[in-house]
């Protein structure tokens, strides 16, 4: 599977940014698809993921109620519509997608393809 990411940039502290991400390849649709970040100095850092049936999603706690991670599974297109943005925030984000056997599946795939990251920054 190849992940397409686009989306990022600068934007002010309580500013919203949305990234997008295209999965394309054979059986892209057998793929978890998911957000990390890594801010400068940090390890990288799993933000929200999504099963392959739209479902069932994963926020980790930080973005909760900030960030929303949604699925177009007509094209395989997983977007992360970040609001109330703040300055912990900036990192650079990487679009990630791990197969899964289970339609709902979220928490349990491995992700082991990323596409290329784009930087968020947000300016306080």
């Amino acid at each position: 599977v190849q992940l397409q990411a686009s989306g990022g940039g600068l934007e002010q502290a309580g500013g919203s940014l949305r990234l997008s991400c295209a999965a394309s390849g054979r059986m892209r649709d057998m793929y978890v698809l998911g957000w990390f970040r890594q801010a400068p100095g940090k390890e990288r850092e799993k933000v929200a993921a999504i099963s392959r049936n739209g479902v069932n999603t994963y926020l980790t706690h930080s973005v909760k109620g900030r960030f929303t991670i949604s699925k177009d599974n007509a094209d395989n297109t997983v977007y992360l519509q970040m609001n109330n943005l703040k300055s912990e925030d900036t990192a650079v984000y990487y679009c990630a997608a791990g197969w899964s056997s289970l339609p709902a599946d979220v928490l349990t795939a491995k992700f082991e393809h990323w596409g290329r990251g784009t930087q968020v920054t947000v300016s306080s």
